[in-house]
């Protein structure tokens, strides 16, 4: 049995769906594929999204920006939209079991100083953390109670 694909949504795939991608694939551990992807790719991943998950020792200095398209073809499981326009044009994709939509605020729309939008980032990502903790934990309880 091959690992269930979660996909993260959101437009751009330049923050919110980096930042739950680290932090779900980090919470789950193996035996999930957890990637990310927008409906409009902003062509890169903001700076301070990396800089904000380094903080909580999460590498995404590799990850890039990318369509959803991409993954139309493929064996998704759970799709997860991270933002309502995401939620809007989502598309069903061939096997998709789940759905969720845990909206969050786009901190690359902060405003300020370097440091006021680093603040924004770092709310963010905790809230997401928070939220997609639970999710992981939810998963592992489900996939434990099967056995």
């Amino acid at each position: 049995m091959s690992e269930p694909t979660i996909l993260i949504l959101c437009t751009g795939n330049s923050c919110r769906s980096h930042l739950a991608e680290g932090i779900l694939r980090e919470a789950l551990g193996a035996g999930y594929q957890v990637r990310s992807a927008g409906s409009k790719p902003a062509g890169y991943v903001h700076p301070l999204a990396i800089k904000a998950m380094a903080e909580i020792g999460i590498d995404i200095s590799t990850h890039h920006s990318k369509h959803l398209d991409t993954f139309l073809n493929g064996d998704v499981e759970t799709v997860i939209t991270v933002c309502g326009n995401a939620d809007q044009v989502c598309p069903m994709f061939p096997g998709q079991v789940n759905r969720h939509h845990f909206p969050f605020d786009d901190p690359a729309h902060a405003t300020g100083t370097e440091e006021e939008q680093f603040q924004v980032f770092r709310r963010v990502r905790d809230e997401i953390r928070a939220v997609f903790s639970a999710y992981a934990a939810g998963r592992q309880d489900a996939v434990k109670a099967r056995r």
